[in-house]
């Protein structure tokens, strides 16, 4: 059974820092891509990054454009992990994160894309 359980999310002044972690069990993890969508309060779910597997595209990344220079996502294939660092975060940056696992290895933005989610992790920001 394949279990993607987040960590790491919190409450955070704007301009603050967080890193979150996905840590991934049941499922042969380095064939897969990996990514992070979030869901706002009253909004509906949208991609943030995703990283491709090093067979599929060498762990090509892809980012929302509102996060790039600001997110950056990573992969540890040894821990079954992937990381979303988060910098400089806004307030419109609040909600709901959730990991994915997409059985092509592609970095997709595409949410109908992954098969498996994890049960997310809050991330507030403060202003």
């Amino acid at each position: 059974q394949v279990h993607l359980v987040e960590s790491g999310g919190g409450l955070v002044q704007a301009g603050g820092s967080l890193r979150l972690s996905c840590a991934a069990s049941g499922l042969t993890f380095s064939r897969y891509g990996m990514g992070w969508f979030r869901r706002a309060p009253g909004k509906e779910c949208e991609f943030v990054a995703a990283i491709a597997s090093m067979r599929r595209s060498g762990g090509a990344t892809y980012y929302q454009d509102s996060v790039k220079g600001r997110f950056t996502i990573s992969r540890d294939d040894a821990k079954n992990t992937v990381y979303l660092q988060m910098n400089s975060l806004k307030p419109e940056d609040t909600a709901v994160y959730y990991c994915a696992a997409d059985p092509y290895g592609g970095s997709s933005d595409f949410s109908s894309q992954y098969v498996y989610w994890g049960q997310g992790t809050q991330v507030t920001v403060s202003s």
